[in-house]
């Protein structure tokens, strides 16, 4: 009998969208491959989740693998990459249902330490039972350890969490940790019918 509900933030709750970053700061495709490449698909962004530098460090880290001319925008993808993270569409409903119907509400995200400045203006922290951040933990899904700490550290088991996510490999790690999962493709009604069934 599931009795807790286990979210993933980005584009589960939130959208986490690059793509409206870069179109927001990069004026050319070229300069916005190499920032793609450098910022949000580099050794960097992981190291930040797992909590080893902080999401302030990552331009420095970053800048001389980017031509200088692209530095400015680098600097502003950088420092203003969570303005994408608005609330997706009935997610702020669907929390509301969570709660209502008695469940324990709970996140589980890869995320970095700023995650405590954007995450609040979506919901405040305290209306979930907990809340569990990588960086926090020095580690990442899908590696089976985050859910079982998880587990640990708010005392449920397994088989009353239904752990949501959007990537197929955050689901397959927490169904390795003995966790009922569904893999969220934008639909709210369809997780509501599964609780229901």
């Amino acid at each position: 009998m599931i009795k807790n509900v286990v979210l993933d933030m980005g584009n589960v709750l939130l959208d986490f969208n690059p793509e409206f970053v870069m179109n927001t700061f990069c004026s050319s495709e070229e300069e916005k491959a190499v920032i793609r490449k450098e910022l949000f698909e580099a050794p960097e962004w992981l190291m930040a989740d797992r909590g080893d530098i902080k999401d302030k460090d990552r331009f420095e880290l970053i800048k001389d693998r980017v031509p200088e001319k692209y530095h400015e925008a680098l600097r502003k993808c950088a420092d203003n990459w969570d303005i994408c993270m608005d609330p997706l569409d009935g997610a702020a409903e669907f929390c509301d249902y969570v709660k209502k119907n008695g469940y324990g509400i709970y996140i589980l995200s890869n995320a970095s330490d700023i995650f405590y400045d954007y995450f609040p203006r979506f919901l405040p922290l305290d209306y979930f039972d907990g809340v569990f951040v990588s960086s926090d933990y020095h580690m990442l899904k899908p590696d089976v350890e985050i859910y079982k700490t998880f587990l640990d550290k708010y005392g449920l088991k397994g088989e009353e969490c239904l752990f949501i996510d959007d990537r197929e490999d955050n689901v397959a790690g927490a169904q390795k940790a003995g966790i009922n999962t569904f893999r969220f493709l934008g639909d709210y009604k369809a997780i509501i019918s599964y609780l229901g069934s």
